[in-house]
């Protein structure tokens, strides 16, 4: 089993979590995204749409994070992170579903505040447009160019903490009374999403949910302490790239908040 995937990268953390909560063995294809190694002819071949990450298992290519980490979750009996009961199984996979939507609300953010700070310091404008221009899907190479010109100003930036209201919304009901999001226990529910909330924490964003939604914080640092975390998340963020996340997000952090305050 083989694994294409970036160390940073949100959707490639969910798979990582998910195998190293099944204890599955698996080989790492590391993608370099800062050198457009997601864009080889070779890895499109087995991901048309230049993302990460990719399992191949055997004959086998599965493509989309949360696919894979259900897919993974059948293979064994090890650790079932799957609900049984019917009613439980929709809910999870309403969050499964739901995290396509959540992924590029953070992706939108990401990509104003420490890619977009990356790109000016690193690249010419002209640099920046040629790599956009690699993407296949041209409603994406809008949405970064965009986010590139504009930051946190960008309307996609809006429409990302729209959904991630929502988000902290839902996620509050359900932690109102369990401490976990499947079912009450720890399973795919809480993996579909804790990268996606420790993207924002890394960015120093966790005021989106201290005041309103303080239900998030303790769950977060449930899953922060999970052996899970720490090989597939923690373990492969240098501490320095940390701390400049961190630091690019306190700079964004109070535009962020005043247009968090209006949605």
């Amino acid at each position: 089993m083989k694994l294409f995937h970036n160390n940073n990268s949100v959707c490639s953390q969910k798979v990582r979590v998910t195998l190293a909560e099944k204890q599955i063995p698996w080989d790492s294809e590391h993608l370099d995204l800062s050198k457009n190694e997601q864009s080889d002819p070779q890895y499109m071949k087995l991901n048309p749409e230049g993302v990460v990450p990719t399992l191949v298992d055997g004959d086998m290519v599965l493509r989309e994070s949360s696919v894979i980490a259900e897919y993974l979750d059948q293979l064994s009996d090890h650790n079932p992170l799957a609900p049984t009961d019917p009613r439980d199984l929709a809910a999870m996979h309403l969050w499964l579903t739901r995290a396509i939507e959540i992924h590029a609300a953070i992706n939108s953010l990401t990509f104003a505040t420490l890619m977009r700070q990356n790109q000016l310091r690193d690249s010419t404008p002209e640099q920046v447009k040629a790599r956009i221009a690699t993407f296949p899907n041209p409603q994406i190479r809008s949405k970064r160019l965009d986010l590139y010109r504009n930051g946190v100003n960008s309307p996609y930036v809006a429409g990302a903490l729209f959904t991630l209201k929502r988000m902290f919304e839902d996620m509050s009901v359900v932690l109102e009374s369990a401490d976990w999001l499947t079912a009450g226990q720890y399973g795919l529910s809480d993996i579909a999403v804790i990268a996606y909330v420790d993207r924002l924490d890394r960015l120093g964003m966790s005021g989106l949910w201290t005041e309103d939604f303080p239900k998030i914080d303790p769950w977060l640092r449930a899953n922060q302490a999970r052996p899970s975390y720490k090989t597939a998340i923690d373990d492969l963020i240098p501490p320095a790239a940390a701390e400049a996340s961190r630091k690019v997000g306190a700079e964004a952090w109070p535009q962020i908040k005043t247009i968090w305050a209006d949605i």
